[in-house]
């Protein structure tokens, strides 16, 4: 059995000092993985149905296989392995900032870090998405100008509520036609939010995408006895 709480690695960053920590969950006796930004957490495996949608969601409009993905952020992997998860997916690239989160899968430190590291459709790059994605080589510097059959994207936590103030551009009209740009005709961009549905965000949408929806995520909170949500929108480029 773990510790009742263990502290795996902690890090000074550009963004803030981040640290991974390990507890066990009193009531189910199960490991839980959190990950801190300073004195804000950022994401949990006690809470990952809104990553695991954010997928879902986002390929399900999508009629054809052999799918190319990119997923903006990796966090603790839930995104990102469910993407894999579907058979459709042949490849996936996945952009992360911060190249100790990429290394805490790389060494096993998460749960899904062994299955996304060794799965052969799956490259983390380290890089800014933000800049990546105006940017004339984009998303895979491997491949200058690449586009795929859907972006996801899961790092701030809302539109309004972001990590950097400069990350605020791509959900304003001009950024989101960048991210179309590096979409094929027919792909899909899907967005995770913490927050409720946006109208002003939407509104954004409608300027670029085609019929954008909105997808109202529950999940049960144990640790504050409740349900909660969070929201996915899924854009498909006109």
């Amino acid at each position: 059995m773990s510790a009742r709480f263990e502290e795996i690695d902690w890090r000074p960053t550009p963004l803030g000092d981040i640290s991974l920590r390990r507890r066990r969950d009193p009531a189910s006796g199960a490991d839980v993985y959190e990950v801190k930004l300073g004195d804000e957490f950022l994401m949990s495996s006690l809470f990952t149905a809104g990553e695991i949608a954010l997928t879902r969601l986002g390929l399900a409009g999508l009629a054809h296989t052999d799918l190319d993905v990119a997923v903006g952020g990796l966090g603790l992997g839930y995104t990102a392995q469910a993407a894999l998860d579907d058979s459709r997916v042949r490849s996936l690239i996945v952009v992360e900032a911060l190249g100790e989160v990429i290394e805490w899968h790389q060494r096993h430190l998460v749960p899904l870090g062994a299955l996304l590291a060794s799965d052969p459709r799956c490259r983390l790059v380290q890089g800014d998405f933000f800049e990546a994605i105006g940017d004339r080589v984009g998303l895979d510097p491997q491949t200058p100008g690449r586009r795929f059959d859907a972006i996801l994207l899961d790092i701030d936590h809302s539109p309004r509520h972001v990590l950097h103030p400069r990350h605020a551009s791509l959900y304003q009209p001009p950024g989101l036609r960048a991210v179309a740009d590096r979409l094929h005709p027919d792909g899909v961009f899907a967005l995770w939010s913490n927050d409720p549905p946006d109208e002003d965000f939407v509104s954004a949408l409608k300027g670029v995408f085609a019929a954008p929806e909105v997808h109202v995520v529950d999940f049960g909170n144990p640790l504050q006895d409740r349900t909660a949500t969070n929201t996915v929108y899924v854009a498909h480029r006109r």
